[in-house]
């Protein structure tokens, strides 16, 4: 069966893996995306298609930074059944019919004829699918999609075998991939999305720039989100968990896209995390997307300090080892900074060890909620205070240090007192007969044991003053019994305790799991292991203290673990009903007092037994004695002290059952404590259940004991003093003496009750300190109360007249939690009052005062109660009179508000206004089950004339409104606070009507407000539009008219923005905010206002800060969050951008009121602010969504604005012109400049973006850019005049010209732009408006020079500022455009239709070379150096002046950055030649580069400045030079500024002295061919001289040039032309040095000097094929050189320049020979300056080496030989002196140039020679010099002899001589002085000639030239020299004296010292040559008379000697 192309596209996913078998087939996995194509096989069971996989993340690692890595694409066959088909993709259609037809051809009922449009690329098809998925899929559609479908093949569609193979789609530009649970979680695809964008774009780049700590978090970050993905997608949670989830998510969501990409996309947590669109409230989405981009997590709202807490703890996996019973006791504490720890809970006991099988014994259970903690108990709202949950291990233990078996004394074992157990034991023998009295304590029947085992305790022995005792005394069932001696002693003490803090746990209502380590004091303080340990918490030192300080685990525990969860909810039966798993059947622990408002009776009493105080000295008191010692007493070691105690009433008789130790146990009649060493505490908190009509005159009694000893003390506790309760707090309980007296009973009570309770300083001992028991006590009843006052005033009948109202005026001093137990008996007591005493001011007046106190705690916010009155006055309708004598005294205060103290009385009412109001509303209604009938015939008493006295009271609050005095402020500013909670309780008898007249007439009242006043004014105003009762639509009219009123003096236009006006603009948007939902067609009038503050503050300067205020806010100060960052958001900007989004929006069209509003002005105003609200001024870019939204918000706002604009445009066809031509022009620009700004935002191009954004911003905004091109096309044929019928034919336009040609050429830029979009239906509006301005510019201007300015700027402007994309690349446009213009040719318009097709040749050409310069990704900087050079050619050829002046000087900055100083300057001299010298010619200011407005002279006078400095920087010498002449020139010739002239003469001559340092080292160059078919035409087949580094060696330079073209392969070996691939050919080449240079015919020219005049502008460049050999006579060695010639000398822009002429060239011996020896010295200079700087240590050995060879005639590196290539005269060759005296006959031959350059070379070679000599100065090269010295004379005795005929300067060392040579040496120099040619220089002719005295000194050398000629020619160690022909004769005698001649030639080597006291350089000589006075050369010399003599003509002619003082070697 042929293979069918499909008519669409099909999507599907994979279901089914499938294996590949053949070449052709297409793996498959499940999940991949799949694109089918065709269809065919057997049945039609096969597919093709492309596989769309995800990109690899190794393909990431080599991408440019910031580049979304792409999918890859495989194509191949697979099988029908593996996939599932779920959206079929149609083409260009719009209809549903198309999809339907797709739909049907998959199966099988396609029509044959159905015709099949192939994409022509993938960015065709790109736009086609976007325009395809331009509206939603509904739910609907989507479930229908995603059925299996397949194709029928019974009507095939084959596919034409000679079309093109459909291209892959473009992966993943489906915005619409949503699951099918989308709808119910709209986060599953949210988290999707995000995770595969996250990997896609942002992953490979946190690789790359090794981010591994961001990686961490990333990847928690994921596994977090991945996490909550499958909890949403398996819907098991709660829905209170599912919000918590949901919220959760969504933030986490938010901080990945912080960390990632930083651009946030708003999703609403309250949703279902759904992405928020622009078709939702713009203020929500405003207030989601400040807070998700600034804040980290979102605002949690304030705390509620009413809210109540509960923390659960569950002791898990408890392992110990316990031998004997223990018990865990679990409390929570609060720490406070600096304060002890305080319980704040019941204890929790757990019996330990626990058992095998579960238990519902109270005691076994393991779990425990705390509940009703309040805010403060956590620490919300203080950073210093800390909740703990401790646990205490207690445990039987042995007594430490007990004394057993000692016998008792006296009566101490016949005394009887009570035992723990309350039996009674038996007093002493001697006082048994006493009458009347018997032992204080009684019996018990309960047990005290708080452990699991009942085993039997003994009684405790009878006495109270025991000091010894052999009883053991152990707590049992119900007796103690004395001990047995056998048995072991234990005492419970506190063996373990361990904390954990749960503050944090609870204010978060988290969770956590931990383990707890247990800690004991440790028996030293070197055992201390508490530093050790991570799970060390500082409380336990409080909690248990430790003698020495040491701390060590508990050893019994293996193992601790504890889960701990918080709860937050005001009522704890709901939150168990909510939470059964976790809190059903867990035992409840009350909170130590009262979480605000007792919510049931409850009467508890706790006790805590702190610490004994017993000093060493301590006393105990006495009832008879006063102190006595406690040593009397006791003496033992108190180290096992534990209290006993028991409740009993005032009359003696014992309270049973009431001692709770834990709140799971049962109650104790007498309890003991743990055991505690002397200076420890107990630190135990017991519950006191005293039954409510016992607690007054109950106490405590107590006694103390060293056990297992006998007491010897006892105290008592009163709990009820002064007829009310004890006070709450820390209590010193005093101790006294357990004796007869103390321990009895007398008349039923105990005769301690007789004694002081508390200890009392007063009766410290003298020598030392009573003892004590520290407690503290704690009431919690709702039915006693500890105050005197509040009792006085629940019993006021007590009290009359004076007294009663003193009481009632005390009630304000009454603690305000003694108030709120007792609210309702309080409300009762004050109407009793206010009935008896009515009518009475004084009562009156007090009584209101009373209840405002009542109302004000009401409100505080640790208690908050809700409806006080009614839930707590419930005999509010019993008084008649009540309601008017509150009104009377209501009015009284506010009547006088000047009096001090009813002003702050009435202060305090305003502030609870709305209650008192309440009060007094609700105390003249009748019960409700009385109402309409008389009430004991009282009825018409109550209060007739209610309304008229709030009437009063209003109109008094009015006038105190009005009152202008400032002592005042402070009570109206109040009254502004809270009047609005006074409205609603005016519905009860006002209409609404009236009720607002009273709202109205307030804030008239107040309309003088000023500073904050205005501000609580304002939200006055919001606090009005939440009001419920102004929600009918009549009123809400009204309030809205009555708003706009209010708000207008308030914000709108403003000079000087202050931080009070921006607050007041702030809480103006609140206000329209608030009102925005009722506004309807009336929100526009809020426009004028809003675009008026937006400009405002626009202009204002704003401050970034680290904080960031809410936005929209209702109250003052602005509620605000810290934020890490500073945050530079204006919210006053932010909100303003908001609310006038949500106005200009609206469906209705926008009307203004011309007589109150410039509509004009407003429009513009309104479109200015749109323009920057869409720059990114109003809130950053990054803000995905609002930014995305606000383009859509700007088109409707458009929408509504251009309805108004084609309102006023003027008739074209208006009779009069003058009518027709009031075109408002700029309301029009500012109209399309922010529609062209909305539409071509980079924003909404969604092709170019990741997944996640791609799929926001098509849900945000739809289709935007498809509405902005429908607006722009009708836009701009409104302002088009009428076509006639002429141009309708030829243009096809309705409308054209008329008001449109205003807008060219300054539209132009934008409209190109839009014709670069790859959105088709914006390109194609654009592309027709473009081509009707071109037309009308032509009908015009006949001319299209405008439009190709405007569009070449544009382009490049869009190039320079924005990513060349693949959209800027295409020039589909320009084939439409030349489209459209077609039909014109050959027709009327046939020039236009040339023009236009030129002017788009240029165009397009133009695009070329922007996208060749601006394109991104690995291109090297010099092709892009070159494409901008070309780009700049095209611009002066077009005349785009400013875009070559701008591009000239990016090039030069590019230059500079990257280092390349001299091509930098050459880029300025490209716009320096552009400008002319004109002083009179003025240039405008250019804003890129940066230019000020001046004359072209100045400007080029400056760039010649920029130039000079960049040449200089670069050490480019001769450009310096040519441009400091230059600026010389004009300076001294055009504008004649002499000053300026010398400033250039001096840096003309600073260049010089460097130039003389010779500082510039010349660069490398080398060859470089270009083979291969892979370079482009402009580099194929081509050669160039590329310049390095100085310091490059070729394989430096290949490395960067492979750099330049990764994938050229580097040979040698040369290539054929056609070869595949890139290949280059590198060779190094060097400057030719032009050897005709005049610089090669003069000496003692300086290394510097010569290379900067042969090397300074290198065009020529040469190689050498052909060296010297060595088996070849000096005079036939030839040299072949390759001369290469450049298209433009170096330095060049490229640093590079092309060979434009190759040359082979043969050099002649002499010329080779010229070239060696230049090369010679030059390189060994080069060693001398590096041994000179010190910087190489090495270079003395290879410049010793160098000289050697040099010196030696032998060597074939000694240049010496070259001298045989010189006519013989110049060789120095004497046969015999016969032969001299003939030569001097024969007239000297004349030299060649060359010849004479190689004599000049020698003699260059000699004196650098020479100066490297100079350096052996060192010992250590004394000997290397004797040999170096001897062998420079012989080799180059010719040159020595010509540069110093007299052999002056051969010296540099001390020489022995006598006074006759020196005074000899001084005369020769002086004459040497006089005769030397070169001295003489300076004062020569012109023509150089001069006549030095030679003849005497040429007469006195032939005889010594004589001898020296007939002379034995030897070697230095006087050996006969070898080779006799030599044409040299050397010094060979070494006995011979040494003589003058001697002297002369070791004078040649002077101390450079020497010579500086001379006056002279080193190593030269005044004149340039040196000669001796008498003008012979020595008689080593050896050169002929005749060859002297030629070199004094010579330098007296020539100029050899250098002149007058050039440098010397």
């Amino acid at each position: 069966m042929p293979w069918k192309p499909l008519p669409a596209v099909a999507f599907a996913i994979c279901v089914y893996p499938f294996q590949a078998t053949h070449s052709h087939d297409l793996p498959l996995q499940i999940g991949d995306n799949i694109y089918i194509i065709e269809q065919g096989g057997y049945d039609n069971e096969w597919y093709r298609g492309y596989l769309v996989a995800p990109p690899s993340l190794l393909a990431g690692l080599t991408s440019d930074s910031g580049q979304q890595l792409e999918h890859r694409v495989f194509s191949g066959i697979f099988p029908r059944n593996c996939v599932e088909i779920r959206e079929l993709l149609g083409e260009n259609k719009s209809s549903a019919d198309a999809r339907a037809a797709a739909a049907e051809a998959l199966e099988g009922k396609a029509d044959d004829e159905a015709p099949l449009e192939r994409r022509k690329s993938q960015a065709q098809y790109a736009r086609r699918l976007s325009r395809a998925l331009s509206r939603k899929r509904s739910t609907t559609d989507m479930q229908k999609k995603v059925r299996q479908v397949y194709i029928d093949a019974s009507e095939p569609m084959p596919r034409d075998p000679n079309a093109p193979k459909p291209l892959a789609p473009v992966p993943m530009l489906r915005v619409g991939d949503e699951m099918g649970s989308a709808v119910e979680e709209p986060l599953v695809d949210e988290i999707a999305s995000c995770l595969r964008e996250w990997h896609d774009a942002r992953l490979h780049e946190m690789l790359l720039a090794r981010g591994y700590s961001q990686l961490v978090r990333v990847q928690e970050l994921v596994k977090r989100v991945d996490t909550s993905r499958k909890q949403l997608m398996h819907d098991v949670m709660t829905m209170r968990e599912l919000t918590t989830l949901r919220e959760d998510t969504v933030w986490d969501l938010v901080a990945g896209n912080k960390m990632l990409n930083d651009e946030i996309i708003v999703r609403s947590p309250t949703e279902k995390g759904r992405i928020l669109t622009a078709d939702d409230s713009v203020i929500e989405m405003t207030r989601l997307q400040a807070n998700m981009s600034i804040l980290d997590r979102p605002p949690k709202p304030p705390a509620d300090l009413h809210m109540q807490y509960h923390v659960l703890i569950d002791v898990h996996n408890l392992v110990g080892d316990f031998d004997t019973p223990a018990q865990l006791q679990i409390y929570l504490c609060v720490k406070e900074f600096g304060e002890k720890p305080k319980p704040v809970s019941e204890n929790y006991a757990i019996s330990l060890p626990l058992p095998d099988t579960p238990s519902k014994n109270p005691e076994d259970l393991t779990k425990v909620v705390f509940a009703n903690l309040s805010a403060t108990d956590i620490g919300i709202g203080s950073d210093s205070t800390q909740m703990y949950a401790v646990f205490k291990l207690i445990q039987d233990e042995p007594v430490r240090n007990a004394l057993a078996n000692e016998p008792l004394l006296g009566h101490q074992a016949k005394s009887s007192v009570s035992s723990g157990s309350g039996e009674p034991l038996q007093p002493p023998q001697k006082f048994a007969s006493l009458k009347g009295r018997r032992s204080v304590f009684g019996s018990q029947k309960k047990s005290d044991s708080m452990l699991r085992s009942t085993s039997d305790n003994s009684r405790r022995p009878a006495t109270g003053q025991s000091q010894r005792s052999n009883s053991d005394v152990r707590s049992t069932n119900s007796t103690i019994d004395p001990p047995s001696s056998h048995d072991t002693k234990v005492v419970k003490r506190t063996v373990g305790v361990g904390a954990v803090e749960v503050g944090r746990l609870a204010q978060q209502q988290s969770e956590l799991d931990t383990k707890v380590a247990m800690w004991a004091p440790a028996s030293s303080a070197a055992n201390d292991k508490s530093d050790e340990s991570h799970d060390w918490s500082e409380i336990i030192r409080e909690l248990q203290r430790s003698v020495n300080g040491g701390y060590s685990r508990v050893g019994i525990l293996k193992r601790f673990d504890v889960f701990a969860t918080a709860f937050a909810s005001t009522d704890i039966d709901t939150l168990i009903r909510n939470n059964p798993t976790l809190l059903h059947d867990v035992h409840m622990a009350e909170k130590l007092g009262f979480s605000g408002v007792p919510t049931h009776k409850r009467s508890d009493i706790y006790l805590t037994l702190s610490e004994p105080t017993i000093g060493r000295n301590a006393a105990l008191q006495h009832s008879k004695f006063g102190n006595v010692p406690l040593a009397q007493r006791c003496q033992s070691n108190m180290a096992n002290l534990q209290l006993t105690l028991e409740v009993r009433k005032g009359n003696g008789e014992r309270i049973d059952d009431c001692i709770f130790t834990a709140s799971n146990h049962q109650g104790h009649t007498a309890w003991r404590t743990t055991a505690v060493e002397r200076g420890e505490a107990w630190n135990q908190t017991i519950k006191l259940a005293i039954p409510t009509e016992d607690v007054p005159g109950s106490h405590i009694v107590m006694s103390i004991a060293d056990s297992p000893n006998f007491p010897f003390a006892l105290s008592w506790i009163p709990l009820w003093e002064h007829d009310a309760f004890v006070r709450d707090g820390d209590h010193q309980v005093a101790l006294y003496v357990y004796d007869e007296y103390s321990s009895s009973i007398i008349g039923g009570k105990g005769a301690y009750l007789a004694l002081p309770p508390w200890h009392d300083k007063k009766n410290e001992p003298g020598y030392g300190t009573s003892a004590t028991v520290s407690i503290r006590t704690y009431l919690c009843s709702t039915e006693y109360s500890q105050d005197p006052n509040l009792l006085g005033l629940l019993n006021w009948r007590n009290f009359h007249g004076a007294k009663l109202v003193e009481l009632l005026e005390r009630f304000s001093f009454v603690p305000e939690i003694e108030v709120v137990k007792l609210l309702g008996e309080i409300f009762d007591a004050h109407f009793e009052i206010l009935h008896e005493y009515a009518n009475s001011e004084a009562y009156e007046d007090v009584v209101f005062h009373n209840f405002v106190v009542i109302f004000g705690i009401a409100r505080d916010r640790r208690f908050s109660l809700t409806n006080v009155i009614e839930h707590h006055a419930r005999t509010r309708h019993d008084w008649p009179y009540a309601s008017r004598c509150l009104v009377r005294a209501y009015l009284r205060l506010v009547s006088n508000p000047m009096d001090s103290e009813a002003s702050r009385k009435l202060r305090e009412t305003l502030k609870v206004g709305d209650q008192m109001l309440r009060l007094i509303v609700e105390t003249q209604k009748e019960r409700p089950e009385n109402a309409g009938a008389e009430m004991n015939g009282d009825y018409d008493q109550r209060h007739p004339d209610f309304q008229q006295d709030l009437q009063n009271l209003f109109v008094a609050l009015m006038a105190l409104m009005r009152n202008p005095m400032p002592v005042l402020l402070g009570t109206q500013t109040l009254v502004v606070q809270h009047f609005h909670t006074w409205l609603p309780e005016l519905a009860a008898f006002m209409p609404y009507e009236d009720i607002l007249e009273v709202a109205t007439n307030l804030l008239d009242a107040c309309a003088h407000a000023k500073g904050k006043m205005i501000l609580f004014r304002l939200i006055l105003i919001i606090n009005y539009s939440h009001l419920d009762i102004f929600k009918a639509p009549e009123i809400r009219t009204t309030l809205v008219a009555n708003t706009f009123r209010w708000l207008a003096p308030y914000w709108g236009d403003c000079v000087n923005v202050t931080d009070q006006w921006r607050d007041q603009v702030r809480l103006c948007c609140s206000v329209v905010a608030a009102q925005m939902e009722e506004l309807g067609e009336d929100t526009c009038q809020y426009v004028p206002k809003l675009v008026a503050s937006y400009s405002a503050l626009e202009k204002s300067q704003r401050k970034a800060k680290k904080s960031f205020s809410m936005l929209f806010p209702t109250s003052f100060p602005f509620p605000s969050k810290a934020t890490a960052k500073e945050v530079g958001v204006d919210e006053a900007m932010l909100e303003i951008s908001a609310l006038l989004a949500a106005a200009l929006t609206t469906q209705q069209r926008l009307y203004f009121d011309a007589n109150q509003v410039d509509i004009p002005g407003v429009l513009l105003q309104a479109l200015k602010v749109e323009q920057s609200v869409l720059k990114g001024q109003a809130f950053p870019r990054s803000w995905l969504s609002l930014h995305v939204s606000h383009h859509r918000f700007s088109i409707n706002a458009l929408e509504r604005i251009f309805e108004v604009l084609v309102e006023f445009l003027p008739d074209s066809n208006a009779p009069d012109m003058e009518d027709a031509i009031e075109f408002d022009t700029e309301i029009w620009r500012a109209f399309f400049e922010t529609l062209f700004a909305a539409v071509s935002s980079s924003a909404l191009a969604m092709e170019t973006f990741p997944e996640q954004k791609r799929r926001a911003i098509w849900k945000i905004a739809g289709d935007v850019r498809e509405i902005g091109a429908d607006l722009i096309r009708r836009s701009w044929d409104a302002i088009g005049w009428e076509a006639d019928d002429e141009s309708k034919k030829l243009h096809g336009f309705e409308r054209i010209g008329g008001y449109q040609v205003q807008f060219v050429p300054e539209l132009i830029a934008p409209i190109v732009e839009l014709c670069l979009s790859v959105h088709g239906s914006l390109r194609n509006v654009a592309v027709e408006v473009l081509r009707t301005m071109i037309i009308s510019n032509w009908e015009i201007d006949q001319d299209l020079a405008v439009i190709q300015s405007a569009m070449i700027e544009c382009l490049d402007n869009l190039c320079r500022s924005q990513k060349v994309s693949e959209s800027m690349l295409q020039t589909t446009f320009i084939d439409e455009m030349i489209t459209q213009f077609q039909p014109l040719q050959n027709t009327v318009e046939d020039s236009l239709y040339l023009a236009v097709m030129e002017m788009f040749g240029r165009i397009e050409e133009l695009l070329s070379m922007l996208a060749s310069v601006h394109r991104g990704g690995a291109i090297n900087e010099a092709t892009r150096i070159v494409d901008t050079l070309r780009l700049m050619e095209f611009l002066k050829d077009v005349q785009s002046e400013e875009a070559y002046i701008r591009y000239v000087h990016q090039l030069a900055s590019v230059q500079a950055a990257a280092g390349n100083h001299t091509e930098a300057g050459l880029a300025l001299h490209m716009h320096a030649e552009r400008l002319e010298w004109d002083p009179t010619t003025q240039l405008e200011e250019v804003a890129e580069p940066k230019l000020p407005a001046q004359s072209a002279f100045e400007r080029k006078e400056a760039l010649y400045f920029e130039m000079c400095e960049y040449f200089e920087k670069g050490k480019c010498w001769h450009r310096a030079l040519a441009a400091y002449r230059e600026l010389g020139h004009q300076y001294e010739h055009n504008t004649f500024d002499y000053s300026k002239l010398a400033r250039s003469q001096r840096a003309i001559a600073t260049i010089h002295e460097k130039i003389a340092k010779g500082d510039r080292i010349s660069p490398r160059f080398f060859r470089v061919v270009y083979r291969g078919l892979g370079f482009s035409p402009n580099l194929r087949d081509k050669e160039f001289i590329f310049e390095g580094q100085p310091e490059d060696r070729q394989a430096n330079f290949e490395e960067r040039l492979q750099q330049l073209h990764p994938i050229a392969h580097i040979t040698r070996a040369e290539k054929e032309t056609d070869v595949e691939g890139q290949h280059l050919l590198v060779y190094p080449v060097s400057a030719n040095k032009d050897l005709r240079h005049m610089l090669y015919q003069r000496t003692k020219v300086s290394q510097s000097a010569r290379e900067y005049i042969l090397l300074s502008n290198p065009s020529r460049f040469a190689t050498t094929s052909r060296q010297l050999q060595q088996d070849v006579p000096v005079t036939e060695q030839a040299v072949e050189k390759e001369i290469y010639t450049t298209a433009e000398p170096f330095p060049t822009l490229l640093s590079r320049s092309e060979i434009v002429a190759t040359e082979a060239v043969m050099l002649s011996p002499v010329e080779a020979a010229v070239e060696r020896t230049t090369r010679k010295t030059q390189e060994i200079l080069s060693l001398e300056k590096r041994v000179s700087s010190g910087e190489d240590e090495s270079a003395m050995n290879r410049l010793s080496d160098e000289l050697l060879l040099s010196v030696d005639p032998q060597s074939d590196s000694s240049v010496s030989r070259y001298r045989s290539l010189l006519p013989r005269a110049q060789q120095g060759d004497a046969a015999s002196g016969d032969d001299e005296y003939a030569m001097l006959e024969q007239e000297e031959e004349p030299l060649g140039p060359m010849q004479n350059a190689l004599r000049v070379a020698l003699l260059d070679h000699t004196l650098a020679i020479r100066r490297c000599l100079s350096l052996y100065t060192s010992s250590a090269y004394v000997a290397t010099k004797a040999e170096l010295v001897p062998r420079f004379e012989a080799t180059y005795e010719v040159e020595i002899t010509t540069l110093f005929p007299n052999g002056d300067g051969l010296m540099d060392e001390a020489s022995r001589r006598s006074s006759l040579e020196e005074r000899r040496a001084r005369a020769s120099t002086r004459t040497a002085d006089q005769a030397a040619p070169g001295a003489q220089q300076d004062q020569a002719p012109a023509d150089g000639s001069q006549d030095p005295p030679r003849t005497h000194s040429r007469r006195r050398s032939l005889p010594f030239l004589r001898r020296m000629a007939s002379g034995n020619t030897r070697q230095p160690n006087g050996e006969p020299e070898e080779g006799g022909g030599r044409a040299t004769s050397r010094q060979s005698s070494r006995s011979r004296t040494r003589g003058e001649s001697l002297t002369r030639r070791l004078s040649f080597f002077r101390n450079e010292q020497q010579q500086h006291e001379a006056g002279l350089k080193p190593g030269s000589s005044a004149g340039g040559s040196t000669l001796h006075a008498n003008g012979t050369a020595g008689a080593e010399g050896g050169g002929s008379l005749k060859k002297r003599l030629s070199f004094l003509k010579a330098t007296g002619g020539s100029g050899l000697g250098g002149g007058g003082g050039g440098e010397v070697y």
